[in-house]
């Protein structure tokens, strides 16, 4: 099925947690899934070149613990193996059924011979004669054909009783009834390791809280795409599905004692659905071809996660072909009334007291190995490696038998290029908290000194560089051996992160000329050029607001001296970016890097009140070294919301010696302007051209100081912002004073 996709501003209020000066609240689609627009906008009237797909059918026992990706995966390559096509015609002769030839064209408005007699002065019209032909709408498979008498797509006018006799024919123009064909194409679903027929729900391994296993499936009022279902609407309805593939139950019966069991779990990390809400259960009786509603919960606030457990009794479902769905029923407006499930399964010889899950699992993916940051720029850590090791990385798993367990040592892997290239031992007793055993049905959230072993290898060449990691940890106990390893990837490229690129929520402070700054803690000075921003859309669409790119020193723990901020009249707007790279960059005007020390802040200066919904990463909580300011920076507050701002300062990618600005015009001139910021002196190199002269002009256009000489002392102007012209050059460079 083909959407067409539109954005309006949404009417109505979800979820919405709100602190003086600083609001979070829900996202509204899941961008990480949306396919490009050229895609989401593409519609068709026909079937042509779509796919019929043959499902395989599977046998019991059915479990999916969602770790990884076991939803069908639907080719649409035409001349793969097996894939059998069928072309049909729009038009075909009433006696014969054989389509009529690619230029046939018909209507079915009356056409006729009109005959105009001079002498007379009296005009007659008989109508054309009429063609049966079959005809057969493309829009649907299969083909319903509906025979109809159709009219030639011309008229014809004779004009007698003059010197001589004229005939004419006037053809109509793009006649509504013509020849055209469409070609189906067939193929069967083989795969048994895709357990699900559709991808509805947003696979992942963030929005549910405490887990019990890596990976959930969540219900929301999102499609397959990334968009709302119906954005703008106060509607709810039923939203998300997730449909098995046929199983067969014929060589079963009610003696058997079948159960299907799962378990669910209300809110989780995202947005609790109301009391009208519900998750529910259906199962497909294949010879009456019926669905039938078999359980269903309504929403609430947070809660963990509860088994729903239901026998399979009745006749009916013990056939060949039967299915079981689930559904939520909710907001159709964005990722809203959530629920999510985990461990589905469907098994004989179970009972009504066979409600646990024994297993023992990791609850989610291994985090960063480097101290505060998921990801670092690459030349800084190599340039700085010692010590940067995490003296706390996060392991967390759950103990899901209804016994004590004993526990088993563990490690973390390394990787790169697939070999290994570190191990760190994780004793079995640090897993544990220190216990000897794993308490039944218990979780274990451990951390780990890691900073004393390997380290990342800085001799690996390229400016951008991943590592992959692995954890594994066990407890002696038969379960499902997938679950004892969770995994990672630690990244280096230009920039500094404390996010996991997933955003649950979205956040930003709220009040008029409001400001937003991210503090970072980098290894060692250098140059910014810009910052990636990840803005979510969420309750209403801020796409149109205006905001500064803005950069702060440290002023004792909060920002301080604004070291960088867009020109008022080159504001920017948040950009909604799709597909997978899920951050939209920002470059500083004119190309410019900005030089921090160690310590500095990013974010923005707001124009309106409302919160521009940067994403929230509820994962990872770094809301210590997120400020927001709604007096002009005169006070700065902490967040009060738990979770790592989506922002990230980018570095140059190679180190200026000045942390200056240095510009090449033209295929000569090289200009070079520094130290930048400065508290004293100013320098312009020149190579290519003489300097001669050059004016220092404040924010407000005000001339504060002309030289003709290239190194000239700015010591006496106030901190901030100032354009410097040179003779000879249409550029100006923005230089900033920071005594």
């Amino acid at each position: 099925m083909k959407f067409l996709y539109c954005f309006i501003v949404v009417v109505f209020t979800p979820w919405l947690l709100v602190a003086q000066g600083e609001e979070m609240g829900p996202i509204t689609q899941h961008l990480s899934l949306q396919k490009s627009l050229k895609q989401a906008l593409k519609i068709s009237t026909t079937f042509d070149s779509t796919f019929i797909y043959t499902s395989d059918t599977l046998s019991l026992p059915f479990f999916d613990e969602f770790s990884k990706n076991k939803f069908q995966q639907y080719s649409t390559d035409f001349a793969a193996p097996g894939v059998t096509s069928e072309e049909y015609f729009h038009l075909l002769d009433d006696v014969t059924s054989i389509e009529l030839p690619a230029n046939a064209q018909f209507t079915a408005q009356v056409t006729f011979h009109r005959t105009f007699d001079l002498e007379t002065s009296t005009t007659s019209d008989v109508p054309l004669t009429t063609t049966a032909v079959k005809v057969g709408s493309l829009a649907e498979y299969p083909v319903v054909y509906q025979t109809m008498n159709l009219y030639p797509p011309f008229y014809i006018y004779d004009t007698i009783g003059g010197p001589t006799n004229a005939t004419d024919t006037i053809w109509i123009t793009n006649p509504e009834i013509v020849q055209d064909s469409a070609t189906q194409f067939f193929a069967d679903l083989n795969d048994a390791n895709a357990l699900w027929l559709d991808s509805y729900v947003y696979h992942n391994y963030s929005f549910a809280k405490d887990p019990r296993t890596l990976g959930v499936a969540t219900f929301d009022g999102i499609d397959d795409n990334g968009f709302p279902y119906e954005i703008g609407t106060t509607i709810t309805n039923y939203a998300d599905k997730l449909t098995s593939k046929p199983l067969d139950l014929s060589t079963l019966s009610d003696a058997d004692s079948v159960y299907f069991s799962f378990l669910y779990q209300k809110q989780g990390l995202g947005d609790a659905p109301e009391s009208g809400d519900s998750l529910l259960v259906e199962f497909y009786a294949k010879d009456l071809d019926q669905w039938f509603h078999v359980w269903s919960v309504n929403g609430g606030t947070v809660n963990d996660f509860t088994h729903g457990h239901i026998r399979v009794s009745d006749p009916k479902f013990f056939k060949k072909g039967f299915q079981f769905r689930f559904r939520n029923y909710g907001s159709m407006a964005g990722a809203l009334d959530q629920f999510h499930i985990d461990y589905v399964t469907l098994r004989p010889l179970s009972g009504y007291q066979d409600t646990l899950f024994k297993d023992f699992a990791f609850v989610y993916p291994v985090g960063s190995l480097l101290k505060d940051y998921t990801a670092v720029p690459w030349d800084h850590y190599k340039n700085n490696p010692v010590g940067k090791m995490n003296d706390e990385a996060a392991l967390s798993v759950h103990n899901g038998s209804n016994l004590p367990e004993n526990n088993q040592n563990g490690k973390i892997e390394v990787l790169y290029n697939t070999v290994g290239e570190g191990v760190f031992v994780i004793p079995a007793q640090d897993l544990s908290n220190g216990a000897i055993n794993y308490d039944p049905n218990s979780f274990y959230f451990s951390s780990h000194d890691l900073s004393g072993g390997y380290q990342y290898d800085i001799t690996k060449p390229g400016t951008v560089v991943s590592f992959d990691i692995i954890a594994t940890a066990s407890a002696q106990f038969p379960n499902f051996p997938q679950n004892d390893s969770t995994f990672g990837v630690q990244q280096f490229a230009h920039f500094y992160s404390y996010d996991d690129g997933s955003a649950e929520a979205a956040y930003g402070p709220t009040g008029v000329q409001s400001q937003l700054a991210i503090r970072y803690e980098a290894y060692e000075a250098d140059s910014l050029v810009g910052m990636q921003i990840h803005f979510v859309p969420s309750v209403n669409d801020v796409s149109d607001k205006l905001f500064l790119l803005t950069v702060w020193d440290d002023n004792g723990g909060v920002p301080g001296t604004i070291l960088y901020q867009d020109g008022s009249f080159f504001p920017r707007q948040p950009s909604y970016n799709l597909g997978e790279n899920q951050f939209s960059t920002y470059f500083f005007l004119d190309t410019m890097k900005v030089a921090v020390d160690e310590v500095f802040y990013v974010g923005w200066r707001q124009f309106d009140a409302e919160r521009l919904n940067v994403g929230l990463d509820r994962n990872l909580d770094h809301k210590e070294n997120t400020f927001y300011s709604i007096n002009g920076g005169v006070n700065w507050s902490t967040s009060m919301f738990e979770g790592s701002v989506m922002i990230h300062p980018i570095f140059s990618t190679s180190l200026d010696a000045e942390l200056g600005v240095s510009e090449t015009i033209g295929d000569e001139i090289v200009v070079k302007v520094f130290p930048n910021p400065t508290s004293s002196n100013v320098t312009i190199n020149m190579d290519g051209m003489d300097f001669s002269s050059a004016n220092l002009f404040a924010s407000d256009g005000r001339l504060v100081l002309s030289t003709a000489q290239p190194t000239f002392n700015v010591g006496d102007l106030t901190n901030g912002l100032y354009f410097l012209s040179i003779e000879g050059l249409e550029k100006t460079y923005k230089i900033i004073v920071n005594k």
